[in-house]
């Protein structure tokens, strides 16, 4: 079983690479695109990608700094729609989920 301190690392390394992935978007969104029509739109439709990327980054962001959140008051691992305990092996996998398996699963 891990420990809340262990969890909290986890989800600070992961933090840490997202942040670093979303600089190197950034990046690769700031370049100037070329003059070529052609290559142009494969360009654009490169961008689009890195921008969906970029969205997914930022959303799992927000969820671990909402965990890291519920771990500062003392919440982590308490599910916050039922109040049930989250599963250590969901924990395990997720360490960033704030519900349980089952309202995990009338969430979606």
């Amino acid at each position: 079983m891990k420990t809340i301190e262990a969890r909290r690392a986890i989800l600070l390394q992961r933090l840490s690479e997202l942040d670093s992935r979303l600089h190197q978007i950034e990046t690769e969104l700031d370049q100037p695109h070329t003059k070529d029509w052609d290559d142009m739109a494969i360009e654009r439709e490169g961008d689009q990608v890195l921008e969906r990327l970029g969205q997914s980054g930022l959303d799992e962001i927000r969820r671990i700094m909402a965990a890291l959140g519920r771990i500062k008051a003392g919440d982590y691992g308490v599910c916050v729609t039922c109040g049930a305990e989250i599963s250590q092996e969901r924990l395990d996998v997720l360490p960033a989920t704030p519900f349980c398996k089952t309202c995990a699963g009338t969430a979606a």
